[in-house]
């Protein structure tokens, strides 16, 4: 017969688990304080609608025995006595989980007081809840695993203030500094005041999203923006992109790198969660072209991770990161009908992700293919250009080697070929003819090139005779053979050509070797 048990939890364990694993580092303990706070307030309001709330930090300065301290008050719903047992004692549970709309909270996990462990080896709470007639309660829970609750006889506001003393080696993480700037950090957005306070300093941390100012328009808004970006980025962009996605209930905006960027290279995104900081390396946000841009954006319907540091990889997300590549998309589209000179601009730094968006949409493709620039054996020119040049005629190679082998005649007979061995640009090419009738592209094979060249004359070529067969000879292990032409440029003594079927025997033998 068995015997029904209950798992044993290592507190101690637990915490050293989100301290190496979960949380990126100790300061988010401040950001799971903070985001307590401010989900008491959001709930109190649910009873009480007019109720703005506010959040204090303040540090008590370190004696002579005792190491720093700091309270963080809210003015929220506050707990009763049973809500202290069932949500302060038991580890996962969420004061958040039965509430009406859930949604409407930053914390989703049930987890965040734990972190206050990672700097402080006892947590005390002092609570009284705004449901009617609630006494003040004091829950004082160590890290241990041990916990006692008291009532206190004061008449005190509904509220909570939560303490915590700097355990040894964490006193950095309690200095005014370090809790202020943590605390902008994190919370600047907060739609209510949140005050840090150290003695006589106190500190207003909140400033409005540049998203919801509604006090500019044109070139005003986007200098204003691109200050915004910036403030936060300390870099000066390209231009600035305003962002919404009803899927996720996004605001925010992009800003275009100054400087050309890869594929491999990912920009993590500043992202807020009901205008908490959630990330500051979030990549999964927006298109994987999209990699030219360093986006702020706040969400209020995407689900956080459990480290609460990125986004959940749902259809919700999927369907967000569709609308922000549209407004990507559609701010392009409007540079091109009002602002040509600064989409020259972006794109000759970000040609590749334009590219990449190009192949994908077809509308986005007949617009933008012409100002597309593309390596040709006459120099750099966009594909507009080259067209209006070779009257819609494309000629391209599709690999950099057998550009390399004709370049330097091709330009010297003045015949203007594409290199396609960059990314996306055959693909690109090749799509030409299902969106101008008139335009017709050919992939040129290195052997054509060479069938155009002069002929010598007999006595040329029983001059070179001896030479020619000589030649046949030495290159014979290789595979290849001697032919004696006539072509420019005069300082280029020898061409070598390889067509595709050349090129795929010569990797045969490599790949054997």
């Amino acid at each position: 017969m068995s015997t029904e048990h209950k798992f044993q939890v290592n507190l101690r364990g637990v915490i050293d688990l989100l301290s190496d694993h979960l949380y990126s580092g100790p300061q988010v303990y401040l950001r799971e304080l903070l985001q307590n706070g401010v989900d008491a307030i959001v709930a109190r309001r649910k009873w009480e609608p007019e109720h703005v709330g506010s959040v204090l930090l303040e540090i008590m300065p370190a004696g002579k025995t005792n190491p720093p301290t700091l309270m963080v008050q809210d003015d929220g719903i506050g707990l009763t006595e049973a809500e202290v047992h069932e949500f302060l004692a038991t580890i996962g549970q969420s004061s958040k989980r039965e509430a009406l709309n859930r949604d409407d909270f930053i914390g989703q996990f049930g987890i965040g007081l734990l972190s206050g462990f990672v700097v402080s080896e006892e947590i005390v709470v002092v609570t009284r809840s705004a449901k009617p007639d609630s006494p003040t309660i004091e829950w004082r829970g160590r890290s241990d695993g041990t916990y006692k609750i008291r009532t206190i006889d004061v008449d005190s506001a509904p509220g909570t203030q939560v303490y915590l003393r700097a355990k040894e080696g964490s006193e950095e993480f309690f200095s005014p500094e370090y809790v202020r700037d943590t605390a902008t950090h994190f919370g600047s957005l907060l739609p209510m005041p949140i005050t840090v306070a150290a003695g006589k300093e106190k500190w207003k941390i909140n400033q409005t999203p540049p998203w919801e100012d509604g006090d500019s328009s044109g070139e005003m808004r986007r200098d204003r923006l691109l200050e915004y970006g910036r403030q936060m980025f300390d870099t000066d962009f390209l231009d600035a992109i305003e962002l919404h996605s009803l899927a996720g209930g996004v605001q925010g905006v992009a800003f275009i790198l100054p400087h050309a960027a890869t594929m491999t290279a990912r920009h993590g995104h500043r992202v807020y969660l009901k205008n908490m900081l959630l990330s500051e390396a979030a990549d999964n946000l927006l298109p994987e072209w999209a990699f030219f841009v360093k986006c702020v954006v706040n969400s209020t319907q995407l689900r956080p991770n459990a480290a609460r540091e990125s986004f959940y990889e749902d259809s919700r997300l999927a369907n967000t990161r569709d609308e922000l590549g549209s407004c990507l998309k559609a701010h392009l589209i409007q540079l091109s009908k009002e602002n040509k000179d600064r989409l020259n601009t972006i794109i000759a730094c970000h040609y590749l992700p334009i590219k990449a968006l190009a192949v994908e949409d077809d509308e986005f493709f007949k617009l933008f293919i012409d100002w597309l620039p593309f390596e040709t054996t006459l120099g750099q020119m966009t594909l507009g250009e080259y067209r209006q040049r070779e009257k819609n005629t494309i000629r391209y190679v599709p690999s950099r080697d057998q550009f390399r082998q004709i370049a330097g005649v091709a330009a010297a007979q003045k015949v203007c070929i594409i290199n396609a061995g960059y990314t996306y640009d055959a693909e690109l090419l090749e799509r030409l003819p299902e969106a101008f009738a008139r335009c017709r592209v050919k992939k040129v094979d290195v052997d054509d090139l060479a069938r155009n060249f002069d002929e010598l004359s007999l006595e040329e070529r029983e001059a070179a005779f001896d030479f020619l067969r000589l030649a046949d000879v030495i290159l014979q292990p290789y595979r290849c053979s001697a032919d004696l032409r006539k072509f420019e440029p005069a300082e280029l003594p020898t061409l070598y050509t390889a067509n595709d079927a050349a090129t795929f025997l010569r990797s045969v033998e490599q790949s054997k070797e």
